[in-house]
């Protein structure tokens, strides 16, 4: 079940922590990405933290959130770039995307081998694709104290043949999130520190998160794939905060939800 728009603004906007992992995981995504300059990038989930740093040399930009997540106005003071969509049902051409990011999408959906399957369908061929997911060895994942603790974690090798299964070949593997998730200002002052160490390490199964990227495959032949553009939920247009309330079972993500040592 995905996660509400409410909490994962709250996280990624108003905790010291979701902005860390917002600068750290922008660095690493940058850094596999290096030049989008002509490309489409779209995200799905609620991977709009994550796609402010393509905006200034990207074709194009847009935020894919799921109906059962909900969706808000991005980014902050501009036009809108996001639409609500249907988990697996996108407003989107066949073969139109060329960089896809998933982000808080594939663990928490119903349906992954049918999401998977709708990735495939609007990646240009060699499209490439960013899943950043929990991992299942890691502590984020054993934390509800932020998103990164609900839905299904992954290990690489899970995740590379679910891939597999789905038509992407796997190209690069990369860790990140190697600090606790810890709201306590001493941890925060240290986890740069922390990250730095762990980079250098890799120490894969102490990673908070994974980061996979995969490319389209189109060596044989599809059937069953429907070609045209599906019809879009509803695109949302100059909608100034988030619709939905918070789920009655959460009660967001912050320091309140685990005590305050550092």
């Amino acid at each position: 079940m995905h996660l509400d728009v409410v909490d994962l603004k709250a996280f990624y906007y108003r905790t010291p922590l979701g902005r860390w992992v917002q600068s750290v995981l922008q660095a690493q995504l940058r850094a596999l990405w290096p030049d989008v300059k002509g490309c489409s990038v779209e995200g799905f989930g609620f991977a709009a933290p994550y796609l402010r740093p393509f905006m200034t040399e990207a074709e194009r930009v847009i935020s894919l959130m799921p109906a059962e997540q909900g969706a808000m106005h991005w980014p902050t003071g501009q036009p809108n770039l996001t639409s609500l969509v249907e988990e697996t049902e996108w407003p989107i051409p066949a073969g139109r995307i060329d960089r896809l990011l998933v982000a808080h999408g594939l663990e928490t959906c119903e349906r992954p081998g049918a999401l998977m399957d709708e990735m495939w369908r609007v990646l240009a061929p060699g499209g490439r694709v960013l899943f950043i997911v929990p991992n299942r060895t890691g502590i984020w994942a054993r934390r509800d104290a932020t998103p990164f603790g609900y839905g299904r974690p992954y290990s690489f090798s899970q995740l590379d043949r679910h891939l597999r299964r789905h038509r992407f070949e796997p190209t690069r593997h990369v860790g990140a999130l190697y600090a606790p998730p810890s709201y306590g200002r001493t941890m925060l002052k240290m986890a740069g520190t922390v990250e730095g160490i762990g980079a250098r390490l890799r120490p894969q199964h102490l990673a908070g998160v994974l980061i996979v990227e995969a490319t389209k495959q189109t060596y044989a032949p599809v059937k069953g794939i429907e070609a045209r553009a599906r019809s879009p939920l509803k695109v949302l247009g100059d909608l100034a905060k988030p619709s939905p309330e918070p789920s009655a079972g959460m009660r967001g993500f912050g320091p309140s939800r685990r005590d305050h040592r550092g």
